[in-house]
Formats: structure tokens, sequence, C-alpha cells
């Protein structure tokens, strides 16, 4: 069996509320990929492959873009008991769910992360950034410390968007780099802030699956590993040896052994290749980041299935990709 762990859905009553939100590009957005919220045509999508099912959680915005305060956890809510409804109606294409929850919430997105989960989400998915603000703010501490008491995993999502521009001389990213390289390089830089933050060692108990198999970290793993070893040596106006000092392992073993990772590189070969070297068989994720391709929810689908099948896996090794590695994530067995 093939559990696709990172595909994205809209329930049905919050994608009412998100289309008359006027969010920017949200509704031209939707509406043009109909899979992310009719119900109907994805089950199709998903009936179209053997052996396969798939994972569901929330696409963009990031809730925190969209409203404030107490409202944060009740268009949470929506979405997740939008969930709970759809895998208990269709338990054979959609056997789990992962919670939404926002960090800009007055408690950190704590109260509703535990009632999901309590709920039967698998785990909650987070963004790389919080309206902004970096991951290791310590008003966002209650959330990490509430994961790693609870043993679920986070799903880590980018969150980037065209009002970060490319220079500083511009006030808005073109030709939506923001998206194509930006998504890639955001992934990268909340992976190290969660590093370099001394987060991942305050809370080991912490397992993030980052999308996309952790952006451009494979590819950068010399200045990861060598050239983050000599942290500091750029550096004159602080002494950055110190906190490379102060971490417990060297910076290139966090990347590599305590980040999960999945392989919705959008049908690219190399990036897979590049990825399944880079981090442990036991941390990556069988992914395709169903339905945002060409062809509506399909291409990615079969594309990754095409690059993995072609790499002549061993069975372990493919049972661990493609269902073993969540099973032991979240403690639920997909495979009977």
């Amino acid at each position: 069996m093939r559990i696709d762990a990172y595909t994205h859905f809209i329930p049905k009553k919050f994608f009412e509320k998100i289309v008359e939100s006027g969010h920017a590009d949200i509704g031209k957005r939707v509406r043009e990929v109909p899979c992310i919220h009719d119900l109907d045509i994805r089950c199709k999508i998903v009936d179209s492959f053997p052996d396969y099912a798939q994972i569901l959680s929330y696409p963009m915005p990031p809730l925190e873009l969209m409203t404030k305060g107490a409202q944060l956890d009740e268009y949470a809510k929506l979405i997740n008991d939008g969930f709970v409804e759809i895998c208990a109606k269709n338990p054979t294409q959609f056997p789990g769910w992962v919670a939404q929850t926002s960090l800009a919430a007055p408690d950190a997105g704590v109260r509703e992360a535990e009632r999901a989960i309590k709920n039967g989400a698998l785990g909650v998915q987070i963004y790389t950034n919080i309206a902004g603000k970096p991951l290791d703010e310590p008003e966002f501490e209650p959330f990490f410390a509430a994961m790693n008491k609870l043993g679920k995993p986070i799903w880590m999502h980018p969150a980037r968007a065209a009002t970060f521009p490319d220079y500083v001389t511009e006030k808005k990213s073109k030709y939506e780099i923001w998206w194509t390289l930006g998504w890639s390089y955001e992934t990268a830089a909340a992976m190290s802030r969660l590093v370099f933050s001394k987060t991942l060692d305050k809370y080991p108990n912490l397992k993030i699956i980052t999308h996309h198999f952790g952006g451009i970290v494979p590819m950068l793993e010399g200045r990861i590993g060598p050239g983050w070893d000599q942290l500091g040596a750029r550096t004159s106006d602080e002494d950055l040896s110190l906190v490379r000092k102060s971490l417990k392992k060297r910076p290139l073993d966090y990347f590599k052994h305590d980040f999960y990772a999945d392989t919705a590189v959008f049908g690219g070969q190399p990036a897979t290749v590049c990825g399944m070297s880079f981090y442990d068989m036991d941390k990556i994720l069988f992914a395709s980041d169903c339905p945002f391709d060409p062809e509506k929810g399909t291409m990615y689908i079969r594309e990754t299935l095409k690059i993995l099948d072609g790499l002549n896996l061993s069975k372990a090794d493919s049972d661990k990709i493609f269902h073993g590695n969540l099973e032991k994530l979240t403690g639920v067995k997909f495979v009977k």
C-alpha cells in the first residue's frame, strides 16, 4: 500500500469561508483546481491509482493571514472537524488527516492541536513562519513543548508570498520567484532556526516532517556541513562560534538525522535522487503534494511513483518510504 503523506484538501464548510474572505489570489487558485475542494473528484483521482491512499491536510493561506485572535481557533475547528467527517466516510481513500492550528492563536495553537489529536489527527501542520515571525520566537515555544510531550509529528509547510521581495530595493517578489525558489529557501531557513535556537536540543521528542525534501537543504550538504562547522568565521560583529559550541552535535547532523522529509518535488528526478542520498532511509516519506499540478491532481502522483519505482529500492526500503516510516511516526498501522 502506498500512503501519500502530504496532500492538500479544503473541507466544504471552510472552502465556503475561504472564497468569501477575498484573500488575494485564493479564490482564483482554488477554482482552477476543483479537486482541492470537490470530494467526488478527489475520490476519483485517488481510486485511479492502485493500492494508493492519501493523508489530507489543509493547504494555503495560513490562518493567521486571514484572521486574528479567538477566530483562529474557530477557523481551525472548521478545517479539522471537516477532515474528521471526510475520513470517517471515506476511510479507504483517506485513512488519516493532519490537524491545522495557528501558532498566532492566544495559546500558540496548543488547545486546538490537543483537541484535534484527541479526535484522531495523525499530527499537526504549521508553517515555516507565522505572519513573518520566525518559529523560534519565544511566543511559539508552548506549541513545541506540547508537541514534544504529545509525541505526534509536525507537518511543516513553507509560507512565503509575493510580499517577500527578492531584493531590498523592491517592494514585492517578481515572476512568482517567491514560490518557485522562495519556498525551498524558506523551508531551509525555518529548519536552521530550529537548529541554532536549540529548539531541537530542548525538545528532543519533536518529529518534524519537512515538505519538498527539505527544500534546498540536500543540495547544500557542503555548506551545511564543512561550511557551518566554521560558523562565525564570516561574522565580525558577534561571536557565532559560541553558538556552534553550545549545540549538542554538528549542525549537519541535525539536518540529516533529526528532520523527516517527503518526496514531493513536483516530479523532479534529480531532486529526488539528491534527497534520497541526503536523508536516512528511516526519515523519508512518500508524498506527492496533490493536487497542485498542471493536470489538476494526477501528474505529481504519477510522476513521483514513476521516479520512486525506477530507483530499484529494496522491498524493505520501499515499504519504509511508502508506509512504514509514517506508521512509525504516527503510531497508526495503515497496512494490515
